[in-house]
Protein backbone atom coordinates (compact mmCIF):
# COMPACT_ATOMS: atom_id res chain seq x y z
CA UNK A 1 0.00 0.00 0.00
CA UNK A 2 1.94 2.93 -1.03
CA UNK A 3 0.15 5.81 0.64
CA UNK A 4 -2.17 5.17 3.71
CA UNK A 5 -1.97 8.48 5.26
CA UNK A 6 -3.96 10.63 7.65
CA UNK A 7 -2.51 14.42 8.46
CA UNK A 8 -2.62 15.54 11.57
CA UNK A 9 -2.87 19.32 10.74
CA UNK A 10 -5.81 21.42 9.36
CA UNK A 11 -6.71 25.16 9.61
CA UNK A 12 -10.46 24.98 8.47
CA UNK A 13 -11.23 21.35 9.48
CA UNK A 14 -11.27 20.07 13.12
CA UNK A 15 -8.81 17.33 12.74
CA UNK A 16 -7.29 15.38 15.39
CA UNK A 17 -4.42 12.73 15.68
CA UNK A 18 -2.92 10.74 18.12
CA UNK A 19 -0.62 7.90 18.72
CA UNK A 20 2.39 9.56 16.86
CA UNK A 21 4.44 6.88 14.83
CA UNK A 22 7.54 5.47 16.38
CA UNK A 23 9.31 5.95 12.84
CA UNK A 24 8.40 8.46 10.21
CA UNK A 25 5.14 7.50 7.93
CA UNK A 26 6.06 7.09 4.30
CA UNK A 27 5.37 11.25 3.34
CA UNK A 28 3.51 10.52 0.78
CA UNK A 29 0.96 8.46 3.33
CA UNK A 30 0.77 12.15 4.88
CA UNK A 31 0.57 13.44 1.98
CA UNK A 32 -2.90 12.06 0.80
CA UNK A 33 -4.51 12.13 4.22
CA UNK A 34 -3.90 16.01 4.02
CA UNK A 35 -6.37 16.16 1.51
CA UNK A 36 -8.55 14.39 3.63
CA UNK A 37 -9.80 17.67 5.21
CA UNK A 38 -11.39 18.71 1.76
CA UNK A 39 -12.75 15.86 0.62
CA UNK A 40 -14.84 15.45 3.64
CA UNK A 41 -16.35 19.16 3.31
CA UNK A 42 -16.97 19.12 -0.43
CA UNK A 43 -18.69 15.87 0.22
CA UNK A 44 -20.31 17.43 2.93
CA UNK A 45 -20.08 14.64 5.78
CA UNK A 46 -20.76 15.44 9.13
CA UNK A 47 -18.21 13.71 10.91
CA UNK A 48 -15.50 11.26 9.68
CA UNK A 49 -13.29 8.81 12.15
CA UNK A 50 -10.95 6.98 11.09
CA UNK A 51 -7.82 5.20 12.81
CA UNK A 52 -4.43 3.99 10.00
CA UNK A 53 -1.98 1.52 11.32
CA UNK A 54 1.04 0.23 9.98
CA UNK A 55 4.19 -1.31 11.05
CA UNK A 56 5.73 2.29 12.22
CA UNK A 57 2.43 2.95 14.31
CA UNK A 58 -0.91 4.01 14.56
CA UNK A 59 -2.56 7.07 13.65
CA UNK A 60 -6.42 7.80 14.34
CA UNK A 61 -9.10 11.34 14.73
CA UNK A 62 -11.54 12.70 13.20
CA UNK A 63 -12.49 15.30 10.62
CA UNK A 64 -15.34 16.90 11.30
CA UNK A 65 -16.94 19.51 8.52
CA UNK A 66 -17.37 23.11 8.85
CA UNK A 67 -20.97 23.37 7.46
CA UNK A 68 -22.92 24.29 10.55
CA UNK A 69 -26.20 23.42 9.68
CA UNK A 70 -25.56 19.45 10.91
CA UNK A 71 -27.05 19.33 14.26
CA UNK A 72 -25.25 16.49 16.19
CA UNK A 73 -26.54 16.93 19.84
CA UNK A 74 -24.25 14.28 20.93
CA UNK A 75 -20.28 15.03 21.75
CA UNK A 76 -18.06 14.29 18.54
CA UNK A 77 -14.79 12.57 19.63
CA UNK A 78 -12.54 10.12 19.29
CA UNK A 79 -15.02 7.98 21.12
CA UNK A 80 -17.87 8.26 19.21
CA UNK A 81 -20.01 5.66 17.87
CA UNK A 82 -21.12 4.76 14.81
CA UNK A 83 -23.48 2.38 12.90
CA UNK A 84 -20.87 -0.29 11.28
CA UNK A 85 -23.22 -1.83 9.31
CA UNK A 86 -21.90 -4.35 6.95
CA UNK A 87 -18.58 -4.19 8.99
CA UNK A 88 -20.27 -6.23 11.37
CA UNK A 89 -20.29 -9.17 8.86
CA UNK A 90 -15.96 -9.98 8.93
CA UNK A 91 -16.32 -9.91 12.61
CA UNK A 92 -18.69 -12.50 12.66
CA UNK A 93 -16.66 -14.64 9.90
CA UNK A 94 -13.89 -14.07 12.33
CA UNK A 95 -15.88 -15.84 15.27
CA UNK A 96 -17.25 -18.57 12.80
CA UNK A 97 -13.40 -19.53 12.05
CA UNK A 98 -12.20 -19.67 15.42
CA UNK A 99 -15.37 -22.18 15.86
CA UNK A 100 -13.83 -24.10 12.71
CA UNK A 101 -11.05 -24.26 14.91
CA UNK A 102 -12.47 -25.80 17.54
CA UNK A 103 -14.05 -28.32 15.89
CA UNK A 104 -17.57 -26.54 16.97
CA UNK A 105 -18.95 -25.93 13.33
CA UNK A 106 -17.41 -27.87 9.80
CA UNK A 107 -17.31 -25.15 7.20
CA UNK A 108 -18.49 -27.72 4.38
CA UNK A 109 -21.51 -29.19 6.42
CA UNK A 110 -24.88 -27.92 6.18
CA UNK A 111 -26.19 -25.27 8.40
CA UNK A 112 -29.49 -26.87 8.48
CA UNK A 113 -27.28 -29.67 10.61
CA UNK A 114 -27.12 -26.92 13.64
CA UNK A 115 -30.20 -24.93 12.81
CA UNK A 116 -33.91 -24.98 11.42
CA UNK A 117 -34.74 -23.98 8.24
CA UNK A 118 -38.47 -23.01 8.55
CA UNK A 119 -38.26 -19.52 7.32
CA UNK A 120 -37.38 -21.23 3.55
CA UNK A 121 -39.79 -21.79 0.79
CA UNK A 122 -37.14 -24.08 -0.66
CA UNK A 123 -36.14 -26.45 2.24
CA UNK A 124 -34.25 -28.83 -0.14
CA UNK A 125 -32.08 -26.12 -1.71
CA UNK A 126 -31.64 -24.36 2.17
CA UNK A 127 -29.97 -27.81 3.38
CA UNK A 128 -27.54 -27.07 0.18
CA UNK A 129 -26.10 -24.41 2.54
CA UNK A 130 -22.73 -24.81 4.18
CA UNK A 131 -20.76 -21.96 6.32
CA UNK A 132 -18.35 -21.81 3.43
CA UNK A 133 -20.94 -20.78 1.07
CA UNK A 134 -22.76 -18.31 3.69
CA UNK A 135 -19.69 -16.14 4.58
CA UNK A 136 -18.62 -16.49 0.67
CA UNK A 137 -22.33 -15.30 -0.58
CA UNK A 138 -23.01 -17.96 -2.74
CA UNK A 139 -26.08 -19.00 -1.21
CA UNK A 140 -28.30 -17.38 -4.51
CA UNK A 141 -30.34 -15.84 -1.31
CA UNK A 142 -31.60 -11.97 -1.94
CA UNK A 143 -29.46 -9.72 0.81
CA UNK A 144 -33.11 -9.78 2.63
CA UNK A 145 -36.65 -11.16 2.67
CA UNK A 146 -37.92 -8.25 4.25
CA UNK A 147 -36.71 -5.05 5.90
CA UNK A 148 -34.38 -6.63 9.11
CA UNK A 149 -35.13 -4.06 11.58
CA UNK A 150 -39.32 -4.58 10.89
CA UNK A 151 -41.59 -6.71 12.87
CA UNK A 152 -42.33 -8.86 10.08
CA UNK A 153 -38.74 -10.07 8.68
CA UNK A 154 -38.53 -12.46 11.71
CA UNK A 155 -40.74 -14.98 10.20
CA UNK A 156 -40.88 -13.64 6.93
CA UNK A 157 -40.41 -16.20 3.87
CA UNK A 158 -36.99 -16.83 2.69
CA UNK A 159 -36.92 -17.47 -1.55
CA UNK A 160 -33.93 -17.86 -3.54
CA UNK A 161 -32.95 -15.52 -6.45
CA UNK A 162 -30.32 -17.94 -7.87
CA UNK A 163 -29.90 -21.56 -7.22
CA UNK A 164 -27.40 -22.26 -3.94
CA UNK A 165 -23.38 -22.29 -4.72
CA UNK A 166 -24.15 -21.10 -8.16
CA UNK A 167 -23.44 -17.41 -8.44
CA UNK A 168 -22.01 -14.44 -5.89
CA UNK A 169 -25.04 -12.91 -4.44
CA UNK A 170 -24.48 -10.43 -1.91
CA UNK A 171 -26.67 -11.58 1.08
CA UNK A 172 -27.09 -10.65 4.67
CA UNK A 173 -30.11 -13.14 4.87
CA UNK A 174 -27.70 -15.96 4.34
CA UNK A 175 -25.79 -14.55 7.40
CA UNK A 176 -28.25 -14.33 9.70
CA UNK A 177 -29.00 -18.22 8.80
CA UNK A 178 -25.36 -18.84 10.18
CA UNK A 179 -25.90 -16.74 13.02
CA UNK A 180 -28.80 -18.93 14.45
CA UNK A 181 -26.78 -22.25 13.95
CA UNK A 182 -23.60 -20.12 15.93
CA UNK A 183 -26.41 -18.89 18.56
CA UNK A 184 -27.39 -22.58 18.87
CA UNK A 185 -24.33 -24.28 19.07
CA UNK A 186 -22.88 -21.73 21.77
CA UNK A 187 -26.15 -21.77 23.56
CA UNK A 188 -25.35 -17.73 23.91
CA UNK A 189 -26.95 -15.07 21.93
CA UNK A 190 -24.63 -13.39 19.55
CA UNK A 191 -23.35 -10.20 21.45
CA UNK A 192 -22.25 -12.56 24.35
CA UNK A 193 -20.55 -14.64 21.75
CA UNK A 194 -18.94 -11.43 20.11
CA UNK A 195 -17.94 -10.35 23.13
CA UNK A 196 -15.87 -13.36 24.40
CA UNK A 197 -14.34 -14.02 21.15
CA UNK A 198 -13.86 -10.63 19.98
CA UNK A 199 -14.41 -7.63 21.82
CA UNK A 200 -12.63 -8.40 25.39
CA UNK A 201 -9.94 -10.28 23.49
CA UNK A 202 -8.90 -7.27 21.36
CA UNK A 203 -9.77 -4.21 23.71
CA UNK A 204 -13.06 -2.84 22.08
CA UNK A 205 -14.79 -2.43 25.31
CA UNK A 206 -17.20 -0.07 23.42
CA UNK A 207 -18.20 -1.93 20.54
CA UNK A 208 -21.83 -4.09 20.51
CA UNK A 209 -24.16 -6.02 18.09
CA UNK A 210 -26.65 -4.69 20.79
CA UNK A 211 -27.52 -1.21 21.75
CA UNK A 212 -25.84 0.13 24.86
CA UNK A 213 -26.56 2.36 27.43
CA UNK A 214 -24.07 4.33 26.71
CA UNK A 215 -24.75 4.82 23.31
CA UNK A 216 -27.38 7.15 24.09
CA UNK A 217 -24.75 9.78 24.36
CA UNK A 218 -21.70 8.10 22.25
CA UNK A 219 -23.61 6.95 19.45
CA UNK A 220 -24.06 9.47 16.75
CA UNK A 221 -27.08 10.50 14.50
CA UNK A 222 -26.72 10.41 10.63
CA UNK A 223 -28.03 11.99 8.10
CA UNK A 224 -29.45 11.37 4.54
CA UNK A 225 -28.84 12.90 1.18
CA UNK A 226 -30.99 16.01 1.85
CA UNK A 227 -28.98 16.89 5.12
CA UNK A 228 -31.90 15.46 7.42
CA UNK A 229 -31.34 14.49 11.28
CA UNK A 230 -32.60 10.62 10.73
CA UNK A 231 -31.41 10.05 14.20
CA UNK A 232 -29.32 7.14 15.97
CA UNK A 233 -30.72 4.65 14.30
CA UNK A 234 -31.70 1.91 16.64
CA UNK A 235 -32.20 -1.76 15.93
CA UNK A 236 -34.05 -3.93 17.55
CA UNK A 237 -32.14 -6.89 17.70
CA UNK A 238 -28.88 -7.82 17.17
CA UNK A 239 -28.10 -9.39 13.74
CA UNK A 240 -24.39 -10.22 12.60
CA UNK A 241 -24.93 -8.63 9.38
CA UNK A 242 -25.52 -5.29 10.11
CA UNK A 243 -26.21 -3.91 13.51
CA UNK A 244 -22.45 -3.52 15.25
CA UNK A 245 -21.71 -0.28 16.63
CA UNK A 246 -18.10 1.08 17.02
CA UNK A 247 -15.28 3.29 16.40
CA UNK A 248 -12.39 3.54 14.06
CA UNK A 249 -9.86 2.94 16.83
CA UNK A 250 -11.63 -0.01 18.50
CA UNK A 251 -12.42 -1.79 14.76
CA UNK A 252 -8.68 -1.29 13.84
CA UNK A 253 -7.76 -3.16 16.55
CA UNK A 254 -9.87 -6.12 14.93
CA UNK A 255 -8.69 -5.47 11.99
CA UNK A 256 -4.91 -5.37 12.82
CA UNK A 257 -4.88 -8.22 15.38
CA UNK A 258 -7.84 -10.41 14.14
CA UNK A 259 -7.01 -10.57 10.31
CA UNK A 260 -4.08 -9.37 9.83
CA UNK A 261 -1.84 -11.09 12.66
CA UNK A 262 -4.38 -14.22 12.71
CA UNK A 263 -4.48 -14.15 16.25
CA UNK A 264 -7.17 -16.50 17.70
CA UNK A 265 -7.05 -18.66 14.91
CA UNK A 266 -4.67 -21.61 13.81
CA UNK A 267 -2.46 -21.18 10.51
CA UNK A 268 -4.62 -23.11 8.53
CA UNK A 269 -8.35 -21.13 9.40
CA UNK A 270 -6.26 -17.91 9.26
CA UNK A 271 -5.22 -18.85 5.63
CA UNK A 272 -8.38 -20.18 4.89
CA UNK A 273 -10.27 -17.16 4.94
CA UNK A 274 -8.07 -14.92 3.02
CA UNK A 275 -8.72 -17.66 -0.08
CA UNK A 276 -10.70 -16.45 -2.90
CA UNK A 277 -13.95 -18.63 -3.09
CA UNK A 278 -15.62 -16.97 -5.73
CA UNK A 279 -15.04 -14.35 -8.31
CA UNK A 280 -17.55 -11.08 -6.84
CA UNK A 281 -19.50 -10.46 -10.07
CA UNK A 282 -21.85 -7.82 -8.05
CA UNK A 283 -24.75 -8.41 -10.03
CA UNK A 284 -25.37 -12.04 -11.39
CA UNK A 285 -26.74 -10.88 -14.49
CA UNK A 286 -25.09 -7.70 -15.34
CA UNK A 287 -21.19 -8.45 -15.33
CA UNK A 288 -19.19 -5.32 -15.36
CA UNK A 289 -15.82 -3.94 -15.98
CA UNK A 290 -15.02 -3.24 -12.10
CA UNK A 291 -16.10 -6.76 -11.28
CA UNK A 292 -13.18 -8.23 -13.38
CA UNK A 293 -10.77 -8.01 -10.25
CA UNK A 294 -12.62 -8.28 -6.95
CA UNK A 295 -13.07 -11.88 -4.97
CA UNK A 296 -14.55 -12.44 -2.51
CA UNK A 297 -13.09 -14.87 0.47
CA UNK A 298 -14.75 -15.86 3.47
CA UNK A 299 -16.24 -12.82 5.27
CA UNK A 300 -14.54 -10.14 3.00
CA UNK A 301 -13.67 -9.11 -0.50
CA UNK A 302 -10.29 -9.38 -1.96
CA UNK A 303 -9.01 -6.73 -4.74
CA UNK A 304 -6.11 -7.27 -7.68
CA UNK A 305 -3.75 -4.59 -7.22
CA UNK A 306 -2.92 -3.31 -10.52
CA UNK A 307 0.79 -2.96 -10.34
CA UNK A 308 2.67 -6.19 -10.72
CA UNK A 309 3.58 -8.31 -8.28
CA UNK A 310 2.14 -5.74 -5.83
CA UNK A 311 -0.26 -8.24 -3.90
CA UNK A 312 -4.06 -7.83 -2.62
CA UNK A 313 -6.11 -5.38 -0.61
CA UNK A 314 -8.61 -6.91 1.47
CA UNK A 315 -11.77 -4.65 2.08
CA UNK A 316 -15.59 -4.37 3.12
CA UNK A 317 -17.69 -1.82 2.90
CA UNK A 318 -20.68 -0.70 5.27
CA UNK A 319 -24.13 1.00 3.96
CA UNK A 320 -26.84 1.66 6.89
CA UNK A 321 -28.38 4.21 3.81
CA UNK A 322 -27.29 7.35 6.61
CA UNK A 323 -24.36 5.58 8.00
CA UNK A 324 -21.63 4.16 5.48
CA UNK A 325 -18.02 2.69 6.49
CA UNK A 326 -15.29 0.75 4.88
CA UNK A 327 -11.75 -0.89 5.42
CA UNK A 328 -9.04 -1.68 3.86
CA UNK A 329 -6.14 -3.90 4.06
CA UNK A 330 -2.67 -4.57 2.69
CA UNK A 331 -1.30 -7.31 3.84
CA UNK A 332 1.78 -7.28 2.28
CA UNK A 333 2.90 -3.90 3.57
CA UNK A 334 0.97 -4.35 7.11
CA UNK A 335 -0.95 -1.53 6.50
CA UNK A 336 -4.92 -0.89 7.49
CA UNK A 337 -7.13 1.91 6.99
CA UNK A 338 -10.73 1.98 8.15
CA UNK A 339 -13.12 5.20 9.06
CA UNK A 340 -16.85 5.55 10.04
CA UNK A 341 -19.08 8.81 8.75
CA UNK A 342 -22.32 9.60 9.45
CA UNK A 343 -24.04 10.96 6.20
CA UNK A 344 -25.68 9.14 3.90
CA UNK A 345 -22.76 10.98 1.23
CA UNK A 346 -20.08 8.91 2.91
CA UNK A 347 -18.46 7.20 0.09
CA UNK A 348 -18.55 10.03 -2.17
CA UNK A 349 -15.26 10.71 -1.30
CA UNK A 350 -13.77 7.03 -2.31
CA UNK A 351 -12.48 7.60 -5.79
CA UNK A 352 -10.27 10.50 -5.00
CA UNK A 353 -9.64 9.08 -1.43
CA UNK A 354 -8.37 5.54 -2.72
CA UNK A 355 -6.79 6.95 -5.22
CA UNK A 356 -4.29 9.23 -3.05
CA UNK A 357 -4.53 6.83 -0.36
CA UNK A 358 -2.90 3.45 -2.33
CA UNK A 359 -1.51 5.01 -5.94
CA UNK A 360 -3.76 2.40 -7.80
CA UNK A 361 -7.11 2.66 -9.69
CA UNK A 362 -8.73 0.32 -7.65
CA UNK A 363 -12.41 -0.28 -8.57
CA UNK A 364 -13.76 -0.39 -5.08
CA UNK A 365 -15.80 2.85 -5.67
CA UNK A 366 -17.90 1.86 -8.96
CA UNK A 367 -18.16 -1.95 -7.44
CA UNK A 368 -19.74 -0.42 -4.41
CA UNK A 369 -21.92 2.25 -5.54
CA UNK A 370 -23.07 1.32 -9.26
Amino acid sequence: MRKLLLSVTCAALMLAACNTPKEPVNPSVLAALDALPALVDSCGIPVLQYCYFSPQGELHGLVQAQDTTFDIPQPVTEESIFQAASLSKPVFAYIVMRMVDRGEIDLDRPVADYTDIERFEDKEMARRLTPRIVLSHQTGLPNWAAGPSSDEWPTSCITFKYPADSCFAYSGEGYAFLQRAVEAIQGAPLDEIARREVFEPFDMPTTSYDWQPAYDTLALVGFNRDGENRGQGRHPRANCAYTLRTNAREYARFIQHGLLNGEGLSDAAHKEMFQHQVHAQRYADEPRACDSSVFWCLGFGAVEEPSAGAGEYYWHWGDNGNFKALWLLHPGTKEGFVYFSNRATGHDLLDPFLKELTGEDLPLNDWIRN
